[in-house]
């Protein structure tokens, strides 16, 4: 039986067909559409461009771009730079955990938040830094970015 995913995964992969040395263009493509590639797109994926499923998880898995689960409607990216590091981006995570229930790489209960770690986002000067979608937040503190994100799953609702 196949699912509504796995029909709309053969669909958007159709283009690629018989096309193994296109798999990553393909699953670009679902995760373009669907915001991730879950197992049954694999799946798809696997069948429709000719290669086996193992090789589907294992370029899902180990390309960092590609995601198994869904993500929230805000992106956070959190830096942890060196400058970031020394001027408190571990207490700004822990507030994050407080606040969301999450830490990196996770996805709030209520879908409206991914956090993510990033390396540098070039403010250093503004460290610590969180970039929210497109915004970048600098100088944070705990009790300050617990308040940005009260406001934004405010708006969010």
């Amino acid at each position: 039986m196949t699912t509504s995913t796995e029909t709309r995964a053969a669909e958007l992969t159709k283009p690629y067909t018989g096309r193994p040395a296109e798999l990553i263009q393909a699953l670009h493509r679902v995760q373009t559409e669907l915001g991730y590639i879950p197992e049954a797109a694999q799946a798809a994926v696997a069948e429709t461009v000719g290669v086996p499923l193992s090789q589907v998880r294992g370029v899902v898995t180990f390309y960092h771009f590609f995601r198994t689960t869904p993500v929230g409607r805000h992106t956070l990216r959190l830096c942890l730079g060196t400058a970031c590091h020394v001027r408190g981006a571990e207490l700004v995570l822990k507030a994050i955990r407080e606040e969301l229930g999450v830490g990196l790489g996770g996805t709030s209960a209520d879908g409206v938040f991914t956090v993510e770690g990033v390396r540098c986002l070039g403010a250093c000067g503004l460290a610590p830094v969180l970039m929210i979608d497109e915004e970048v937040y600098g100088k944070l503190d705990p009790k300050k970015t617990k308040r940005i994100l009260r406001g934004i799953r405010e708006n969010a609702k």
